[in-house]
């Protein structure tokens, strides 16, 4: 609904979403008001008429004919096929029908045309990697050589930039297959059945006559006008009647937006809705940037920033200390619910083995359950990681705000593979929830005008900040009895540089981003920005160089001079004798400065878990209150941005 006004000098058109739901509508005809229930249940209606035939046409053309014209975009006159799914599909002539008895209307046809070919269009890049994966299939398909790597990758589209899971998933689902039916798949269409389209409505494949947003007076109330039926099954248009929904836009949706119309799925009975808007934001640049944050990932310490500047001189400081973002108890919670579904699986299996799909087995009635509670798991897995992704990146993004930076440079590992490090530590490193991190950072990040890179991770963790000599890694020396390879050494002469391997990953990340910046490319899908490979010749000027410290620390200089004043300073206030209380008391003075420390997670008698497990106390959610963060396990270190700001971990010298 309406146009976004033109972005100016330095702007660009940003199209987001939001979530929201219908909570009640009327029917325009009638007067009738529709609850939340019933709203639900005529939206399904109309949901299960597109997703009927959206199934029909992708049962009807999955395959690799049909997939290739479509990817091939261009029609049989060679003519170029246009970015809308439907109209694509209609210029190829791919028709598809409402059930027998049914009367829809055209719009009703379009969103099921645009919902296939969505799907069909994605289908033709997992034709690709599985083609690519097959024409190389390895001698072990369990473990490819580097040779083998290499042929893959020139297979596969875009393999260069292609995350090796990608690739090994693929391989899996090609190796069970071979094992089942004592023979490779001919191609992906062999190797998965067609797809059942979901149950909801596409709106933005429909015009006016079919769905309607209104803006009142008040810029944060929408009415959406939708055309719904009044029964499952409607015979006639007399069946279709308008339906009226209020909707309160989110405060995050600024009012001169121009909205789109929305997707409608129905979630647990109720309507969501899932709306997109375009507005003007600040543009953020691919180079010309003198101030960024680096961002290291790790297993425990979820995320460690540190800030660098560029100078005019060419030389790369240091702003501050650094923080960190710690989520291991959130990520110990994941852990559990993993191990928790995966027996919930074993015992489903098992139940489904014993009941040979048989609903009047005495065991049925288990297996369902059994099946159910693994649904709730599985929820509750991903709801915790998506809350963790967003506080990852809000927090990230936030970060780069308070100090200016321009980029934030993170280190891309989307083709780590976790080996050799034992199958629970494996398993923990393969299910971080990086992606989604880096997806919303860039969703965040883009609100402000910053720019998120990746950049290689190439000795990041291995060479010293200040000059590049390889790290030695041990005990960190205030935890001598915790066995580990958390600090850093540097045994370079004249440097001596130590701290958290963390801390000085990201400062390496950071500063390889500013002398590759220069090297930054944008993908062609989505435009993501991404530093592909590491220049030598940039990379020996990535080096933290000290900044100067303007407080003397040695003592080959004069004693600095004490202050004549007594201390400690107290207000001038009289001690009244007699005065209740208790004796020997000032009634006025400084107030008390100690700040109550915030509790680890050792010291709240939980250990690794949410709810309390000691009866004498009562479990209080007092994390949030004290700063902890979205989860009483989810902590993030007080920022230190200061510039410049001395190196305290380091040996009698001060780096950047």
């Amino acid at each position: 609904m309406g146009q976004a006004s033109r972005p100016g000098e330095g702007q660009v058109a940003r199209t987001a979403g939001v979530r929201g739901r219908l909570r009640t509508g009327s029917v325009e005809r009638t007067g009738e008001t529709l609850s939340a229930a019933v709203l639900a249940r005529r939206v399904g209606w109309a949901a299960d008429l597109v997703s009927a035939m959206a199934s029909s046409l992708l049962v009807t053309h999955w395959n690799a004919t049909d997939v290739g014209r479509l990817a091939a975009g261009v029609d049989a006159d060679g003519r170029t096929l246009p970015s809308h799914a439907w109209t694509a599909l209609r210029r190829l002539g791919w028709t598809v029908a409402p059930p027998a008895g049914v009367t829809v209307n055209d719009r009703i046809v379009r969103m099921a045309r645009e919902q296939a070919g969505r799907i069909l269009r994605a289908a033709a890049w997992r034709a690709g990697i599985t083609a690519g994966v097959l024409a190389t299939w390895p001698r072990n398909p369990d473990r490819r050589t580097e040779d083998e790597w290499e042929a893959v990758r020139a297979a596969v589209p875009d393999g260069g930039h292609l995350p090796s899971t990608v690739i090994t998933a693929r391989t899996r689902q090609a190796a069970a297959f071979t094992r089942q039916h004592g023979r490779p798949p001919a191609d992906v269409f062999e190797l998965e059945s067609a797809p059942r389209a979901a149950a909801m409505l596409v709106l933005s494949a429909c015009d006016r006559q079919q769905a309607v947003l209104v803006r009142g007076d008040d810029p944060r109330r929408v009415h959406l006008r939708l055309l719904l039926p009044v029964r499952p099954n409607p015979c006639s248009y007399a069946d279709w009647a308008w339906v009226s929904c209020p909707f309160l836009l989110p405060a995050t949706v600024p009012t001169s937006a121009a909205l789109h119309l929305p997707t409608l799925r129905v979630r647990q009975g109720r309507v969501q809705v899932e709306l997109a808007f375009t507005h003007a934001v600040p543009a953020a640049a691919r180079t010309g940037h003198a101030v960024a944050l680096g961002v290291d990932w790790g297993l425990h310490t979820l995320l460690s920033a540190a800030a660098v500047r560029l100078r005019d001189d060419g030389r790369i400081t240091a702003l501050g200390a650094g923080a960190m973002f710690r989520a291991a108890g959130v990520l110990a919670k994941q852990h559990r619910l993993r191990r928790q579904g995966e027996r919930l699986r074993t015992k489903a299996d098992r139940y489904r083995r014993l009941t040979g799909d048989d609903p009047d087995h005495p065991l049925a009635a288990r297996y369902r359950l059994l099946t159910a509670e693994l649904g709730r798991v599985r929820a509750r897995r991903s709801h915790l990681n998506g809350a963790l992704a967003r506080a990852a990146a809000r927090w990230s993004v936030d970060q780069a705000i308070a100090i200016g930076a321009t980029v934030i440079y993170v280190e891309d590992l989307r083709s780590l593979e976790a080996r050799g490090m034992g199958r629970t530590l494996n398993t923990r490193l393969s299910q971080l929830v990086r992606g989604q991190i880096v997806t919303r950072m860039r969703h965040l990040a883009a609100e402000a005008g910053i720019a998120v890179v990746t950049v290689p991770a190439r000795d990041t963790s291995r060479r010293c900040p200040c000059c590049l000599t390889p790290l030695r890694h041990g005990k960190a020396p205030d935890r001598p009895t915790v066995a580990g390879w958390k600090w850093a050494i540097c045994p370079g002469p004249g440097c001596g540089w130590q701290g958290d391997r963390d801390a000085g990953a990201c400062r390496r990340i950071a500063a390889r981003g500013l002398t590759h910046q220069t090297k930054t490319v944008a993908s062609r899908s989505g435009g993501a920005l991404a530093v592909r490979a590491v220049v030598d010749r940039l990379e020996r000027r990535a080096v933290v160089v000290a900044t100067p410290d303007s407080r003397d620390r040695t003592k080959a200089g004069p004693t600095r001079p004490r202050s004549t004043r007594p201390a400690p300073r107290r207000r001038g206030a009289p001690f009244s004798v007699g005065s209740p209380g208790q004796a020997d008391q000032r009634p006025e003075g400084r107030a008390h400065t100690d700040r109550r420390r915030l509790p680890r997670a050792a010291d709240r008698h939980q250990g690794a878990i949410t709810i309390s497990t000691v009866p004498a106390r009562r479990h209080r959610p007092r994390g949030a209150v004290l700063g902890a963060g979205f989860h009483l396990h989810a902590h993030a270190t007080p920022p230190l941005w200061a510039d410049p700001s001395p190196d305290m971990t380091s040996r009698g010298k001060t780096h950047g």
